[in-house]
């Protein structure tokens, strides 16, 4: 389930120091210590992440470079499905497994929930259940195969800007749903707290720090990256309006399923035979 936070209490309006937002970026969606976060006041964690949700994709395309060096480095050694498996545990534990558990309360919820009421109370329950099993299988299991199909059909640094595009373009998919859907009546967390705070400012800054994790693979496959953004837009239109029938708006783990959806979209697009 995605971090909670509550913007509230006297100090919401502190201005932070110019480098927080970024470094809170990173401490949100990784495990990293982060040093200096501590000494921000609440107030001024509270606006900063707000301000740190336009470093989302920079921050994918670190996390997406790590996974991407160490399946090069291992697939050296051992076959590419090996590779595969290795960095995507060096992930999991990078990351702590942030958008995989946001798979498997998705699809629990979505797959046994009859209304929104029932929607939520499914996503808040710890217990992973058949539709969240399934789901989170297929999903990581998708991955791992399209990650093995771009080690066996590109060249190693064609293959890593295209794992590090897929982690960076899930991430921005994020920021595009903030700013599509309203986060959903009672919900809590970042879909809350800080996706109603989201604008075209926001949005264009979280396209700009895209562009250093997208740019290799738009040079290397052009066309293919023009397939992830229609598939892309695609995606975010059926899913706006599920999440608004079923839920009335967006939650924390929709989002995090909606950047899982996104790395496999840019993968599939990597992967197509054209």
């Amino acid at each position: 389930m995605w971090r909670c936070l509550r913007i509230s209490g006297p100090d919401m309006h502190d201005r932070p120091p110019f480098w927080a937002p970024t470094l809170l970026a990173v401490q949100f969606l990784t495990r990293i210590p982060v040093p200096g976060t501590a000494a921000l006041t609440a107030g001024q964690v509270a606006t900063g992440l707000v301000r740190a949700v336009a470093w989302f994709p920079l921050v994918g395309a670190g996390i997406g470079t790590i996974t991407g060096a160490v399946a090069l480095a291992a697939a050296s050694l051992w076959p590419a499905w090996v590779a595969v498996l290795i960095a995507l545990a060096v992930e999991a534990r990078l990351t702590g497994a942030f958008h995989e558990d946001a798979v498997a309360d998705f699809c629990d919820a979505f797959g046994g929930g009859h209304d929104a009421e029932d929607v939520r109370r499914i996503m808040k329950d710890s217990r992973i259940g058949s539709y969240g099993s399934l789901g989170l299988i297929l999903a990581v299991g998708l991955r791992a195969a399209l990650i093995v199909a771009v080690l066996g059909s590109m060249a190693p640094l064609q293959a890593l800007a295209a794992i590090v595009a897929s982690a960076t373009f899930g991430r921005l998919l994020v920021v595009l749903l903030m700013a599509a859907v309203s986060p959903a009546p009672q919900g809590t967390g970042l879909a809350k707290d800080i996706g109603a705070g989201v604008g075209l400012s926001t949005l264009l800054a979280a396209m700009a720090t895209a562009l250093p994790g997208l740019l290799g693979f738009a040079i290397d496959r052009p066309m293919h990256l023009l397939g992830a953004l229609l598939g892309a837009a695609a995606f975010l239109l059926w899913f706006r309006a599920l999440l608004l029938r079923r839920l009335g708006g967006s939650t924390g783990d929709c989002l995090g399923f909606a950047a899982y959806a996104g790395q496999l979209i840019l993968l599939l697009a990597a992967t197509a035979a054209c």
